[in-house]
């Protein structure tokens, strides 16, 4: 149980900014790793770091003498960066060339000695009205790089930085001294995590817009009357919403089977004590799938009953231009019996036929809105 509680605490979110680079200390530090992609590289030993001012060949260098394992973090590498850290590591080039050039969907690889994770981290962007070209989910992707004795992550985007991730380890030297699973571990369940946070964000805008649409739809109100106004009634909201909800969707299913995976698969790569803390995250990820695939639907049904209350709206008007239609029809039909040229028409010669004539159309056109009226199309 106290294990439990040490991994649940070394993993859990911090709310400290995580957006930049790890920035070492001292200007030793600094200097060791100027224009790289490298933004920290430390050797860990029995779950403490014990080295600091290290490149990744010194690093492996004293891995291999004195035990212990690697982790180097980059952020978003070069080719030529990349390789001299891919050749001490023996990482494959078909591995190496999907981390630099990124845009990869969420899998596990294994390639020799080596796990090779893709995640795609999820991050909700803050708005103060949602419209139809509001941004809602920001992506970016970590991959990592496992071996018996080291683990390279790799970040490409301006989320999913992992600098306050390893000071929480760091803090727990029994947890870190299960060794690079449990680095990999501790990123799987901050990804996840930040799905579930990103999860329960959207709901509230899709509960906004949903309110927005049935409400719109009880008062009787057209779903277009805004014209153009942020409301629910408007299908390029919802529709906006669909393609953050796919593209959510997007990183969160593929992962579902690599954890599964790592959950269930006994491998030599990964501590037995850290696999069964896998399962935990493979079931959380499976919540917020289902979560995502409600989301689809749901917005599938908002969408229709958006469309259908614009096509109410517009049988409405048409039965409303079809009665007006209707009412002046009459004049126009008495006007245009009149306007013939005829010698002998009724009541043509009367002192009182012009008045009477006026009098019989206004009679008719009301009694006729007066029907359409009773018959609520007016």
């Amino acid at each position: 149980m106290s294990m439990i509680r040490d991994l649940r605490a070394a993993v859990r979110p911090s709310k400290r900014r995580e957006d930049a680079p790890y920035k070492y200390d001292t200007g030793h530090r600094e200097a060791a790793h100027t224009n790289s992609a490298i933004v920290d590289c430390g050797v860990y030993r029995d779950g403490r770091r014990v080295s600091d001012h290290v490149t990744p060949s010194q690093a492996m260098a004293g891995v291999r003498a004195d035990g212990g394992f690697a982790w180097i973090g980059l952020h978003e590498p070069t080719e030529g960066e990349f390789a001299e850290i891919a050749r001490e590591f023996g990482l494959h080039p078909l591995a190496v060339e999907d981390a630099v050039h990124a845009h990869q969907r969420p899998k596990l690889e294994r390639y020799d000695d080596t796990l090779f994770t893709v995640f795609k981290t999820v991050h909700y962007v803050e708005h103060t009205e949602l419209t139809a070209t509001s941004e809602v989910v920001e992506t970016g992707e970590v991959m990592c790089f496992t071996g018996r004795d080291f683990i390279v992550t790799v970040r490409h985007g301006g989320q999913g930085s992992l600098r306050a991730l390893r000071h929480r380890l760091q803090d727990d030297p029994e947890l870190l001294g299960k060794g690079p699973s449990a680095v990999l571990h501790a990123i799987a369940d901050q990804v996840v995590d930040g799905y579930i946070a990103v999860a329960g964000a959207m709901q509230d805008d899709i509960d906004e817009v949903e309110i927005d649409v049935f409400s719109s739809g009880s008062d009787g109100k057209s779903a277009s009357a805004g014209k153009g106004s942020a409301k629910g009634g408007d299908a390029g909201r919802i529709y906006q919403l669909k393609r953050e909800v796919l593209e959510f969707k997007r990183a969160v299913s593929p992962l579902l089977r690599p954890m599964q995976v790592l959950s269930e698969r006994p491998m030599r790569l990964v501590d037995c004590d850290i696999q069964k803390y896998f399962r935990d995250v493979a079931d959380h990820l499976a919540r917020v799938n289902e979560q995502v695939l409600s989301f689809d639907d749901l917005l599938n049904s908002i969408l229709q009953a958006n469309l259908a209350q614009a096509t109410v709206a517009q049988n409405e008007d048409m039965r409303k231009i079809t009665s007006w239609a209707a009412i002046f029809a009459v004049p126009t039909m008495i006007a245009g019996i009149y306007g013939m040229n005829f010698e002998y028409m009724p009541e043509l010669k009367w002192k009182y036929g012009y008045p009477l004539v006026l009098l019989v159309t206004v009679g008719i056109c009301f009694g006729i809105h007066r029907g359409f009226k009773r018959n609520g199309w007016l």
